[in-house]
């Protein structure tokens, strides 16, 4: 008995030395390891940080739209008896699309001519009489009440006669005509819709983060996919206070539409802003950055062979240039080619 337990002990001693013995020459081989990285030699190419002016410019992609785009409607009740556009015409502002029925309003407008040259001819006289005292002011108030209901109404028969001729309130091109000959229509009816494109409004969508970078009045690059070499002009025309649920805020830009590059309504541009230049900052290339803009970091190549990682704040980009606010100095250098394989306090070999 007592033989198996000296033979257990035994057991148990040798097998913890093995554990030991494993557990040592794993942390040795450990910090071999480590040691023979950070004595390892990485070649790597750097580039000083300087001062330099960055210009900014924002491209969006918009939809082009119309200077105006009206729908016409009808502000009388009748029969079209004459049509005189057609989809695809040219109209003035003020010209005739269509004229109804007019018939029953020019007789209208003939008896309310009628009674307000009568009213007319009463107060006269009745306003003379008062003058001689063969009548009483009452009789000219009541005279003169007269006058104006009829006044009124030839006014409102006028405006009637007129509206039989639905007119363009805008000059520009027809693209629709849901009327013929012989319709009958209400007031409210859709008559046609002119759009005019003589000048042209893009619109876009800007973050809130680029959105005060913007003024009015600011030029702006436009181009198209159907001219891809021909840049038009436009300034921004509004900026609007009030955002999306995307947090975007709608800014419209007007430009003259090209007659030797024309532009519809309808399609696709690109919108280039280019913000006024900034004052002197510090500079990086893209290219060195380890890590996303929003948590940015470099290494640093401290005592000509020593890179250390660190932490920086950007706070612009343009251009393939990031612009920093903080964590570097004018003149260090930083890694811009083999950033990839460091390790913060890892030895390196600059190449030229």
């Amino acid at each position: 008995m007592k033989g198996k337990i000296i033979g257990t002990v035994v057991t148990v001693v040798v097998l913890g030395l093995i554990v030991m013995t494993l557990m040592n020459n794993k942390a040795k081989s450990k910090a071999k390891a480590e040691q023979s990285e950070l004595s390892t030699t990485l070649p790597v190419s750097v580039q000083p940080v300087q001062q330099s002016q960055l210009e900014q410019e924002l491209s969006l992609v918009g939809t082009i739209a119309a200077n105006n785009d009206v729908s016409v409607i009808s502000e009388t009740t009748g029969r079209i008896k004459s049509v005189n556009i057609k989809i695809g015409d040219n109209v003035s502002a003020g010209s005739t699309l269509v004229s109804v029925d007019d018939e029953l309003r020019q007789a209208s407008l003939l008896s309310a001519q009628a009674n307000y040259d009568k009213a007319k001819a009463d107060f006269d006289r009745t306003e003379a009489l008062f003058k001689e005292h063969a009548v009483t002011a009452s009789q000219v108030d009541a005279a003169k009440l007269g006058l104006k209901s009829a006044e009124s109404q030839l006014i409102i028969a006028r405006r009637q006669l007129k509206d039989t001729r639905v007119t363009a309130p805008i000059s520009g091109q027809v693209t629709a005509r849901p009327v013929d000959m012989g319709t009958q229509i209400n007031v409210g009816t859709p008559v046609a819709t002119i759009v005019d494109i003589s000048k042209l409004k893009v619109k876009v969508n800007v973050a809130e983060s680029d959105v005060f970078k913007l003024h009015v009045g600011d030029k702006v690059k436009i181009t198209t996919e159907v001219y891809p070499n021909t840049i038009f002009e436009g300034r921004i025309n509004n900026i609007s206070v009030k955002g999306d649920e995307a947090h975007t805020y709608p800014v419209e830009i007007g430009l003259p539409n090209s007659r030797t590059n024309p532009l519809r309504a309808g399609m696709f541009a690109r919108a280039a802003f280019t913000s006024v230049k900034r004052e002197q900052y510090l500079s990086i290339p893209r290219d060195a950055l380890v890590g996303s803009v929003k948590d940015a970091h470099v290494y640093v190549v401290e005592n000509g062979n020593t890179a250390r990682l660190r932490t920086i704040t950007v706070s612009a980009e343009a251009g393939g240039n990031l612009a920093i606010l903080q964590g570097l100095k004018n003149g260090e250098m930083i890694v811009v080619n083999g950033q990839n394989n460091l390790k913060d306090g890892a030895t390196v070999s600059i190449v030229k």
